[in-house]
């Protein structure tokens, strides 16, 4: 007798494309060890190279590149990029948000504020963000290797300090309009050893907003790059269940 597959069946198909967002004074490259565990899995993963010239134009870029997937999707942002998934998850092909490291607002909040509360090693480092003239910021070349990738080769984590995207200081002021944790479901990834972002206030996100929450032990700021495995992992079984789910 021919099997006929349900509609329950067809629905239990993972999500396959994935949008990654960079996180701030980095860019979609970092991503490069990912992308590759994910494609090599079947997906279709796109970067996102946001400016970090304002919040608004990060979370532009980001709808731009969501709509040009070609259905549902699931949203990643790995630190100032969790803030950017947050209102830009919203979006309707959007169907569940992963944070790696990542700081996760409400509406009405922002992330430097929240920061504040549950200060990073990073914040409590005087001297070790810099400003230009213009208002923009940047880590200390000898600050970077030190506090945002200590887990990286040296060499790799030096060469990203040198080549960093400034970012805005307004990018970590301007509150949320939206915030897609309240309706889309969400997984969050700790750095156990985070000194950009408290890993207190990662977990404090993440249980707020109901999110499966995966603890890395001795990770750095840097967990994407240094645990590319086990983040790619969080995000295929993020996939697996929104997929099971709708």
């Amino acid at each position: 007798m021919l099997a006929v597959a349900t509609p329950l069946a067809a629905r239990a198909e993972p999500i396959k494309n994935v949008v990654l967002v960079h996180g701030a004074w980095v860019d979609g490259s970092g991503w490069r060890q990912v992308h590759d565990i994910l494609v090599s899995k079947g997906f279709h993963v796109t970067e996102v190279q946001e400016p970090e010239t304002s919040f608004a134009a990060d979370v532009n870029a980001t709808r731009r590149i969501l709509d040009l997937q070609d259905g549902p999707t699931l949203l990643v942002g790995h630190s100032y990029g969790g803030s950017i998934v947050t209102e830009a998850g919203i979006h309707p092909k959007v169907v569940g948000l992963v944070y790696v490291a990542a700081h996760a607002p409400d509406v009405g909040e922002d992330e430097g504020a929240l920061g504040k509360r549950m200060p990073s090693v990073l914040g409590q480092t005087p001297g070790a963000i810099a400003r230009t003239p213009d208002g923009y910021t940047y880590l200390q070349s000898s600050a970077f290797p030190t506090l945002f990738a200590p887990d990286l080769p040296r060499a790799q984590a030096a060469f990203e300090a040198s080549s960093q995207v400034p970012a805005a200081a307004e990018v970590f002021t301007t509150p949320l309009s939206a915030a897609a944790w309240h309706t889309k479901p969400s997984w969050g990834i700790v750095a156990g050893s985070d000194q950009i972002i408290n890993p207190d206030l990662e977990r404090f996100y993440y249980q707020r907003a109901g999110s499966h929450t995966t603890v890395i032990e001795g990770a750095s700021h840097s967990v994407y790059e240094s645990h590319a495995p086990e983040v790619a992992a969080v995000i295929e079984n993020a996939a697996q269940q929104v997929g099971s789910a709708n």
